[in-house]
């Protein structure tokens, strides 16, 4: 089975599990062992942290190899049903494709709301495939807190294609292209309010454009969107000197732009690779994730600091209540932790 739909396939691995053999069976294309590598690296225990760490070091020299693509669009637009169309047309050609898939989560019981694979039922079954739904949580920009661990795993279990397949609730999604090489947005037929928003927000960082659900009554629809969308990006300062966004028609009813989005995006590697922007572009998103990351762990060392518990409170309830700007107790915060 291509999926993690096993019962003990959410469960991170006991503490007695050697990194050694886990890292050995994900790189040995373990299905159910790269599910319990990617519950490990979600989970938020300290000790599982630890373990996570050491797993993605013995792991890394099977990274980097794969073509990953971030994928986004509003609710409604058929994502799901495209990538289930586009992986299976990748497999047809010899990939193997991994679909990180991030499901909104509950405001209140934090859980997630929707199960994307269930709507890949295909794809899910598929050999050479394998699908992670992950729940968004707290986390901006339409993707899990770990997503980019787990393309790491996905890469070292020898997956070429890591597709990682946004939440989708608006303009905001950028973050999906800030870990990704190639970012594919869909836009459904007739969407006048993006194209009055292309100067700003996540049209403008697509690296391709799809006008989806070009079928039936909507064909000749989709056909003009995308004429307005690709005349409309012509107005703007391409993104890479070394590559035009292609606007196309697609739908994954009738299997049309499916091979030409892959096409695309070899194009798209073969252009960027030849140039060296593709590897500029990783080695910046990685230092970008070293300095969030480096944020994060100061931020939770601060709020655990025996000094600052007991000031963090009355700080608190003081900005809460208007007393206190935002600023100055940050300021306050952060001199009090950096005191020697």
């Amino acid at each position: 089975m291509g999926s993690d739909t096993r019962p003990d396939a959410r469960r991170a691995p006991a503490d007695k599990d050697d990194v050694e053999t886990l890292a050995a069976a994900v790189t040995g294309g373990d299905r159910r062992r790269l599910a319990q590598a990617i519950t490990l690296i979600e989970s938020t225990r300290d000790d599982h942290r630890n373990r996570a760490e050491a797993l993605l070091e013995r792991v890394s020299s099977k990274t980097g190899k794969s073509i990953r693509i971030g994928i986004s669009g509003v609710p409604g637009v058929g994502k799901s049903t495209f990538i289930e169309a586009f992986g299976r047309h990748v497999t047809d050609l010899g990939h193997n494709i991994a679909v990180l898939a991030v499901d909104p989560s509950s405001k209140r019981s934090g859980g997630s709301i929707l199960g994307d694979k269930t709507r890949m039922e295909h794809l899910s079954r598929n050999r050479n495939a394998f699908i992670r739904p992950s729940p968004a949580g707290a986390t901006l920009g339409g993707v899990a807190r770990r997503t980019r661990e787990s393309i790491l795993l996905c890469e070292a279990a020898g997956f070429d294609v890591v597709l990682v397949e946004t939440v989708g609730v608006g303009q905001s999604e950028t973050t999906v292209a800030e870990m990704t090489d190639f970012f594919l947005l869909m836009l459904l037929p007739g969407g006048g309010d993006e194209l009055q928003g292309l100067k700003k927000g996540i049209v403008e960082i697509a690296d391709m454009i799809v006008v989806n659900k070009a079928d039936g009554a909507l064909t000749e629809t989709a056909r003009r969107s995308a004429s307005d969308y690709a005349s409309a990006l012509r107005l703007l300062r391409p993104a890479s000197p070394n590559w035009t966004v292609p606007v196309i028609t697609g739908s994954a009813k009738t299997g049309d732009g499916i091979a030409e989005v892959w096409e695309k995006i070899g194009a798209f590697r073969q252009a960027l690779g030849e140039s060296g922007e593709l590897a500029a572009r990783r080695s910046a998103q990685a230092l970008d994730w070293m300095w969030a990351e480096v944020g994060d762990g100061l931020i939770a060392a601060l709020k655990r600091d025996p000094g600052i518990a007991g000031a963090l409170p009355v700080m608190e309830k003081s900005v809460a209540s208007g007393l206190l700007p935002p600023t100055v107790a940050a300021r306050r915060l952060i001199s009090r932790f950096a005191r020697p």
